[in-house]
C-alpha cells in the first residue's frame, strides 16, 4: 500500500453517526479526489474521540488536531485550507491558536485531554474498529501470543492479581481473586462472559470500546479462558447497540479467518470459541446471576448467593463475569506488566477509570482518568465547569445505584472505597452533573422512577418498596407530603438495602438516602414551606401575569392549551386561572414583554 502523509479519522461511534459523520466520510473522499490529494490523504471511521457533546467529530493524523462539529459544508474548506495550503482552520478547532502566541497546540495539550490517561480506551479514535490489520499494528493479539506461548494459567492469574485489577463494573471486586477461584474449581467445562449490558441512565463507556475497539476485548476474553481453563465464551450485549453488535460481528469473523480464535491457535493445542447473546435491554440483567438466566433462556432474574458464578454460573459449570472497560485492560497490563499498571491510580484502586460525563456540563462526552484525580479535576478541568455560568450543585455518580456529591465534597480523590464513603459508588461510569437549576428532591424521583420500571419484580422488598418509595417522592414533589411522608421514605430506603435480593434492590435507595442526606432542606421546602427551591416541580409553581404591566394583546392566551388565560385584547389585563392551568410555561414564553412571573 503506498503511503499517505496524512489520514483523515472520522468518528464513528454512535453519537456522531446520528450527526451523520457517514455522509463525511463520503464527502471528504470526493473532496479530495477533485482535488487531486487522493494518493496522498485516506479518510477511515474510527472510534469514538470522548467529545460527544461537540460531534461530528474528526481527528487529523499526524497533525494531532481534531475537529468538532464538523458540517457537510465544512468539508471542502478543511480540504482547500488544511489539506492543500497546509493552513488548519482555526474556527473549527477543538482548541484555537492562542490569542497571543498565534501557536496551535495538539490535542493532547488540549484542556480537555491533557489529564486524561487512555489505556481502556487504548486504540479508541485510532484505529478503524472493523480492519483488524490495524489493530494488529498497534500490538494488538501480542498479549495473547505471550501468554499461549510463555506463560501457564497461574502465571496469568497472578499477573492480574499483581496487578491490583477491580472491577469496572460497579463491584470493584478484584479481577484476579475471581480468575482464581474459577481456576480453582475442577472441572473441563467453563465459560467465560462478557457483561456488555449496560444499563445505567446516561451511560455508555462500554458501548463506545466495542464500537472503537472490540478486538482488545475479544483477545482479552481468549486470555481469561486459557487462565481458568474455559474453551467457550458469551458476549452479552443489549440489542439496543446495534453498531457495537455489528463490529463485534465483523471482529469475530476476522479473528476467526486469522487463526486467532477457534482451534489451535497460535498452534498452542488450546481452542476458544466466541458466541454474542443479545440482551433486551433490562438493567436487572447487569446482575451477574440475572445475566446468566437469561443466557441460558430463561427470564432474567436474579438468585441467591453462594453458590457464586466462579462455582456454579452458566449451564451450572464454573463462569466469570467480567464487563468490557475491565476486559479492556487486560491485555495492556499483560504487555505493559503488573507494576506498570499499579504505577497509575492510587494504592487502593490502581489504573485509570472510564467515565461518561453528562448533564449539565460544558464538554459532553467520554474522559478516562488515572485513579486517584479528583472530582473537580473532572468536572472543571475536563468538563470546562456548568455552562451559562449556571452554579454547580451536585454531582451523581454510579447512576441509579450511587448517590449525589456536593461541592464541598469535589476534592475527593476518585477510587473504589473513597466514594462509598461519602455515600455514592463508582459504579459502571456515569458522572452526572447537577446546577442551580435541578431540583434534587426530582432527581431521586427520576432515579426511583427508573428502578420502579426496572425492577424484576422476584423479591417483595424491591417490588412493592421501591414502588411504594417512588409514591412517597410523589408526593413531596407534588407539595402533597408531610413530615411523616419524609420519616416514612427514610425508614423504608433503609430496611430494602437490608432486605432485597440482590444489588439492584440493595442499592435502589441510595439516591435517595444521599439527597435527603445532602439537601435536606430542599425536602424540607417541598413539604414545610410548600414550595420547590429549583422551580421545577410543576405543582408547586404558579404562573402571574403583573396586571399592571400587561400590554393586554393576547399573545399569552393564544398560546396556552387549556384555556386557562382570560382577558380582553387592548381593553382588560390577562390573567391566569391557577386551577385550569397546566404549569407548561408557553405563557411565558409567548409573552415578548416579560410580565409573566414564574412563581
Amino acid at each position: 500500500m503506498p503511503y499517505k502523509r496524512t489520514q483523515v479519522l472520522v468518528c464513528a461511534g454512535t453519537g456522531c453517526t446520528i450527526g451523520n459523520s457517514g455522509e463525511l466520510i463520503e464527502e471528504f473522499e470526493k473532496e479530495i479526489k477533485s482535488m487531486g490529494l487522493d494518493k496522498e490523504i485516506e479518510v477511515l471511521r474510527t472510534g469514538c474521540l470522548g467529545l460527544c457533546g461537540a460531534g461530528p467529530n474528526i481527528s487529523i493524523y499526524p497533525d494531532n488536531i481534531i475537529y468538532k462539529g464538523v458540517k457537510k459544508e465544512d468539508v471542502k474548506e478543511i480540504v482547500m485550507e488544511h489539506f492543500y495550503k497546509g493552513r488548519p482552520v482555526q474556527h473549527l478547532m477543538l482548541n484555537e491558536a492562542d490569542q497571543e502566541t498565534k501557536e496551535i497546540h495538539d490535542i493532547n495539550h488540549t484542556r480537555f485531554y491533557e489529564k486524561q490517561k487512555r489505556v481502556a480506551l487504548h486504540n479508541c479514535g485510532v484505529i478503524d474498529p472493523e480492519n483488524i490489520e490495524e489493530y494488529i499494528g498497534q500490538d494488538g493479539y501480542f498479549a495473547l501470543g505471550q501468554v499461549l506461548s510463555q506463560m501457564t494459567p497461574q502465571e496469568v492469574v497472578d499477573v492480574i492479581k499483581a496487578s491490583g485489577l477491580r472491577g469496572r463494573g460497579g463491584g470493584g471486586f478484584p479481577t484476579g481473586l475471581k480468575w482464581q477461584f474459577a481456576l480453582d474449581e475442577p472441572g473441563d467445562e467453563k465459560y467465560v462472559i462478557c457483561n456488555a449490558d449496560e444499563g445505567d441512565p446516561g451511560a455508555f463507556m462500554d458501548r463506545s470500546i466495542l464500537e472503537g475497539n472490540p478486538h482488545s476485548v475479544i483477545e482479552a476474553m481468549i486470555i481469561a479462558g486459557y487462565a481458568i481453563g474455559a474453551h467457550h465464551g458469551y458476549i452479552y450485549i443489549r440489542a439496543e447497540y446495534p453498531i457495537a453488535v455489528e463490529r463485534l460481528k465483523t471482529a469475530i469473523s476476522q479473528a476467526k479467518e486469522l487463526g486467532l480464535l477457534g482451534e489451535n491457535i497460535f498452534d498452542s493445542g488450546f481452542d476458544f470459541d466466541l458466541e454474542i447473546r443479545l440482551g433486551a435491554g433490562a438493567f436487572v440483567c447487569g446482575e451477574e446471576t440475572a445475566l446468566i438466566q437469561s443466557i441460558e433462556g430463561e427470564r432474567g432474574m436474579p438468585i441467591s448467593k453462594p453458590p457464586f458464578p466462579a462455582q456454579r454460573g452458566v449451564w451450572g459449570k464454573p463462569t466469570i463475569i467480567n464487563n468490557v472497560e475491565t476486559y479492556a485492560n487486560i491485555a495492556q497490563i499483560i504487555l505493559n506488566g503488573a507494576d506498570w499498571f499499579r504505577s497509575i491510580g492510587t494504592e487502593s484502586s490502581p489504573g485509570t477509570k472510564v467515565f461518561a460525563l453528562g448533564g449539565k456540563i460544558t464538554n459532553t462526552g467520554l474522559v478516562e482518568v488515572p485513579m486517584g484525580t479528583t472530582l473537580r479535576e473532572v468536572i472543571y478541568e475536563i468538563g470546562g465547569g456548568c455552562p451559562n455560568h449556571k452554579r454547580f450543585k451536585a454531582v451523581q455518580t454510579g447512576g441509579p445505584s450511587g448517590g449525589c456529591l456536593t461541592e464541598e465534597q469535589l476534592d475527593t480523590p476518585i477510587g473504589f472505597d473513597e466514594l462509598v464513603k461519602l455515600g455514592s459508588m463508582m459504579g459502571s461510569g456515569g458522572m452526572i452533573v447537577l446546577d442551580e437549576d435541578n431540583c434534587m428532591v426530582d432527581v431521586a424521583r427520576f432515579y426511583m422512577d427508573f428502578i420502579v420500571d426496572e425492577s424484576c419484580g422476584k423479591c417483595t422488598p424491591c417490588r412493592v418498596g421501591t414502588k411504594r418509595m417512588l409514591e412517597l417522592l410523589e408526593q413531596i414533589c407534588d407539595g402533597e407530603g408531610t413530615m411523616e411522608t419524609l420519616d416514612e421514605l427514610e425508614t423504608l430506603a433503609m430496611t430494602i438495602k437490608d432486605t432485597a435480593l440482590c444489588g439492584l434492590g440493595q442499592s435502589a435507595p441510595n439516591p435517595v438516602l444521599s439527597t435527603i442526606h445532602q439537601f435536606r432542606d430542599e425536602y424540607l421546602a417541598h413539604i414545610v414551606d410548600k414550595r420547590c427551591p429549583a422551580g421545577v416541580c410543576k405543582k408547586l409553581l404558579r404562573y402571574e401575569i403583573n396586571k399592571d404591566e400587561c400590554r393586554k394583546c393576547g399573545l399569552c392566551a393564544r398560546q396556552c392549551p387549556v384555556g386557562a388565560i382570560s382577558g380582553k385584547i387592548g381593553k382588560e389585563a390577562f390573567e391566569i386561572d391557577p386551577e385550569k392551568c397546566i404549569r407548561c410555561g408557553l405563557c411565558m414564553k409567548a409573552c415578548h414583554f416579560k410580565v409573566i412571573e414564574r412563581k
